[in-house]
Formats: structure tokens, C-alpha cells, sequence
């Protein structure tokens, strides 16, 4: 399993169209993704599971990431999760 943490960079946070393209690009992988906020865990391949975190700019999340294909994921949606844009 890999585990890494990640400040949220969006000004509209985990919300909507990041929200969005996050659950597009893990459901995309093989793998498992949970989302980890506080604590509350969630699937990160579902929009309403991501959607009930509220992340928010400046916030921090866990993504845990097992399976097929984990490196290549976490690196993809850590690079969604640290964007400014989406």
C-alpha cells in the first residue's frame, strides 16, 4: 500500500469539476484508492464519497493507493490534487 498526503492547491477545493476528474483519472487504474480526510475514509473512485469530504483550499488529504498500477496512480492524481487548475 502506498500512503501520501496532499494540501489541496484548487481555489474550489475537492469540489465539482476537480472532484470530477479525480474520481475519472482513479477509476482509469486498476487499483484501490481511498481518500482519507480527519476521519472520515472514503472511496476515491466515487464522486458522492468525495464530494461528502468538503476539502477545501489549504486542506490536507491522505490518498491510500494498493493494487495494480499504485505508483502510477498516486503519481497521476497527485498531480491533479496539487494543480491550480480543473
Amino acid at each position: 500500500m502506498l500512503t501520501k498526503t496532499f494540501t489541496i492547491q484548487n481555489p474550489t477545493g475537492l469540489h465539482a469539476r476537480p472532484a470530477t476528474l479525480f474520481v475519472q483519472k482513479a477509476t482509469s487504474f486498476p487499483c484501490e484508492v481511498n481518500v482519507i480526510k480527519g476521519t472520515k475514509k472514503i472511496n476515491g473512485k466515487s464522486i458522492m464519497g468525495l464530494m461528502t469530504l468538503g476539502a477545501k483550499l489549504g486542506e490536507q488529504i491522505t490518498l491510500e493507493i494498493t493494487g495494480e498500477q499504485a505508483e502510477q496512480a498516486m503519481e497521476e492524481l497527485g498531480k491533479l490534487l496539487m494543480s491550480v487548475h480543473g
